[in-house]
């Protein structure tokens, strides 16, 4: 059990065990179950067994479920297969036909294309709003949700929060304000919890951060208790659930995330601050440095830091950055981020509210476990390589 005093590191070790019905396995064991069969006519009938069909639940799912609520603060958590899947869960769970979506335009790519093609094609209208916007002027009589995302991705913008949440929750719809949804995958919720600062639904791609591994893919819907019933229906309408593999994976990577997101961030700024002396690199963006904007509000809200951030290069050639990133030997080159290997991709930035300028060609860096030393003569040697190919 764990202890609301106890901080978060350590109830991330304790959180959702249930070694107490399983012969005293530290680690709920997986379960594979599709039926579940009851004792009698009378069980059925009461329909009140802890588990009653796979999809529905096992241990396994509960215990990762558990432990979620507890970290996140939460009233129920709702377990999917993606973080893209979350997205579109709790954006269900509060928009249907006729309603308006504020998306904040510095969201994850697929939250975009979800938003412009098959929510739109379900009757809901988006609109997008700069990360920095007094949402107050967007609101329309229909707005149901404020989706927010801090940082941004790719471009690594903060917003306020609360200040959001107040907005939001104040606006007149006829249905009690509108909902205040956020992507908090980058912080996860042992460096923010979103629920305590206004938001309704945390959303979190688990595939990530927290499990850690680079072996699973899985997300998870956090829900107050206001929101906690329509989640949970519209969880079950759908058929939605994560394997007792995959969440037997996500509890795994839970146990170590605290240790493995001290290092993420250690990693990651010392990278940053390397990049931001060099002469080839225009600006570096990560809220934890003192020279980024969003640096007060992340001071003020989050309590650390992980290893993903933006740099912007002078400007440069194709080939050039080629050139760069192609010799690269601790850095992989392709998509997500979270686990223990250094990751770095261009970012293609696409904005509708506001243009966003850039010096030159933006990448994004993840940075992994590995050695900092040994990350920044990589990185150095790549930059040679693209100063020769230039």
């Amino acid at each position: 059990m764990t202890d609301e005093k106890d901080r978060p590191e350590t109830r991330a070790i304790t959180a959702g065990r249930m070694s107490d019905t399983h012969f005293g396995a530290v680690n709920t064991p997986v379960y594979r179950a599709s039926t579940i069969l009851y004792p009698d006519m009378a069980a059925i009938k009461a329909n009140k067994q802890p588990y009653t069909y796979g999809r529905r639940g096992t241990p396994s799912t509960q215990s990762f479920d558990d432990a979620i609520s507890d970290l996140e603060g939460a009233a129920r958590t709702c377990t999917v297969t993606s973080g893209i899947q979350a997205i579109g869960l709790a954006i269900l769970s509060v928009c249907g036909a006729g309603d308006h979506l504020l998306m904040v335009d510095s969201c994850y790519e697929p939250s975009r294309i979800l938003c412009d093609r098959t929510l739109k094609r379900f009757g809901i209208e988006t609109t997008y709003y700069a990360p920095g916007d007094d949402i107050a002027a967007h609101l329309k009589p229909n707005t149901k949700a404020v989706f927010c995302e801090a940082p941004g991705s790719l471009t690594f913008e903060m917003q306020d929060i609360p200040a959001i949440a107040k907005a939001a929750h104040a606006h007149n719809n006829g249905s009690g304000g509108a909902s205040v949804l956020m992507d908090n995958t980058w912080a996860t919720p042992l460096f923010f919890q979103p629920l305590k600062h206004g938001v309704d639904l945390s959303i979190q791609a688990a595939t990530k951060y927290i499990g850690g591994h680079a072996d699973v893919m899985l997300g998870y819907v956090a829900a107050n208790a206001r929101h906690a019933a329509r989640l949970h229906q519209v969880h079950g309408d759908l058929g939605l659930f994560a394997s007792g593999d995959d969440c037997f994976l996500g509890l795994r990577g839970l146990r170590t995330l605290a240790v493995r997101l001290a290092r993420h961030q250690e990693t990651g700024l010392t990278l940053a601050r390397w990049l931001q002396g060099r002469p080839e690199v225009a600006r570096i963006l990560h809220p934890g440095l003192s020279s980024d904007p969003g640096h007060t509000l992340w001071k003020r809200d989050f309590s650390g830091a992980c290893g993903l951030f933006g740099v912007i290069l002078q400007p440069a050639s194709e080939a050039a950055v080629a050139a760069f990133v192609d010799g690269l030997q601790h850095f992989g080159i392709g998509y997500s981020w979270g686990g223990f290997e250094s990751l770095i991709v261009p970012a293609h930035i696409k904005r509708t509210a506001k243009p966003f300028a850039a010096e030159g060609p933006v990448l994004r860096i993840h940075a992994g476990l590995e050695d900092a030393g040994d990350l920044i003569a990589d990185l150095e040697q790549g930059l040679a390589r693209m100063k020769d190919a230039s």
